[in-house]
């Protein structure tokens, strides 16, 4: 706005500018006082068929997969309801598993389920991280894809061979490791073996068999490709930038990996290992396989005598009674339920980190 020598106002404003009479951009010149000029123009989008197609699609999908999660756990829920009116709050307590004297409960299968998932966890994620950093840092590119297709057809390989190979080999051959485990660390009070005497080279091995350790290891070799893939995804999506810059300033290959890729990470990394550990607390076979069940609970991960709701569920589906095979349901509704937590809380943790943000460079 300009004044003449003759003290007359000019209300010309520029082209393009606010106010412009062209009305491109700005606010209109006719605009009486009191009007809202300021409000943003709303933009509607008018979607093509293939794209409203592609979002029915992707909804019917998801619907689908919600509909069939709700149908499942009301089945499980339905067929357990008889055995859970007359267990009541026994059933998370109770150790033995007589469903038909009216004895039972998952107190003891629950705790070994959860211990074999954890000796699993211990091991897997040191192991796949390792591996998902040389993949995605260190190795050539040729090498690369090599190891990046192994590693996908070891997550595909059948859980009964993993349960064979632990059988027959692991079994056999962990059996030093385990006693020296349990002579140097046995006054930690779960790696205590009841019956083994360290002094004595004749004592027999079989009270290391069958164990919690064995099983868990099994497991482990299951998870860890799992594991190691989402790994693998999640450290490859490092920002460039980010990665350019640690170097700028002088860091090493392994500097720039602790600043950058593993705090980028670190949501990736830790939801792996939740849904690692979802896989682990819902195996069957390979685990059934392994263990020696007992219904007892059994806190020594290397003294032969464990369980897990799952091995427990094949091993009584069969000879099981009307009342008994509700008593199934149950458990396996509890492991449902245990599974889906764990799975949305991976969910949530990966949903809220960084991980998966797109490059700057």
């Amino acid at each position: 706005m300009t004044t003449d020598t003759t003290g007359t106002t000019d209300t010309t404003a520029p082209s393009g500018a606010p106010g412009a009479p062209d009305g491109r951009t700005g606010d209109r010149t006719d605009a009486r006082p009191g009007d809202r000029t300021d409000t943003p123009r709303r933009l509607y989008a008018d979607p093509g068929p293939a794209d409203r197609v592609f979002r029915g699609v992707a909804r019917t999908g998801g619907g689908l997969v919600l509909a069939v999660m709700l149908l499942v756990g009301g089945f499980l829920l339905h067929r357990a309801r008889q055995a859970l009116d007359r267990a009541g709050g026994s059933f998370l307590t109770t150790e033995n598993w007589e469903p038909d004297a009216g004895n039972f409960g998952i107190a003891a299968v629950l705790l070994g389920t959860v211990l074999i998932a954890l000796v699993a966890i211990v091991v897997a994620v040191p192991l796949a991280t390792g591996a998902a950093l040389y993949i995605s840092e260190y190795a050539p590119p040729r090498l690369r894809r090599t190891l990046i297709s192994t590693v996908d057809l070891m997550a595909a390989v059948p859980s009964v061979v993993y349960g064979l190979w632990g059988v027959f080999w692991l079994e056999e051959s962990i059996l030093p490791i385990a006693r020296w485990i349990s002579t140097y660390f046995g006054w930690i009070p779960f790696l205590r073996v009841d019956g083994a005497d360290p002094d004595d080279p004749l004592a027999p091995p079989t009270v290391y068999t069958s164990s919690t350790f064995v099983a868990g290891l099994v497991v482990a070799m299951m998870v860890a490709p799992i594991i190691c893939s989402i790994m693998r995804e999640v450290f490859s999506q490092a920002p460039a930038g980010e990665r350019e810059g640690a170097y700028a300033l002088g860091a090493t290959r392994w500097g720039m990996i602790r600043s950058v890729v593993l705090p980028f990470g670190k949501g990736g990394m830790i939801g792996g290992t939740m849904l690692g550990l979802g896989r682990a607390l819902g195996e069957t076979i390979a685990v059934y396989m392994v263990i020696s069940q007992v219904f007892t609970i059994q806190w020594h991960v290397l003294q032969t005598g464990t369980s897990s709701v799952s091995s427990l569920i094949a091993l009584r589906y069969g000879e099981a009674t009307a009342f008994g095979m509700s008593a199934l349901m149950a458990a396996g509704f509890a492991l449902f339920v245990m599974t889906l937590i764990v799975n949305f809380a991976a969910s949530s943790i990966v949903a809220r980190s960084r991980s998966g943000a797109s490059s700057d460079a």
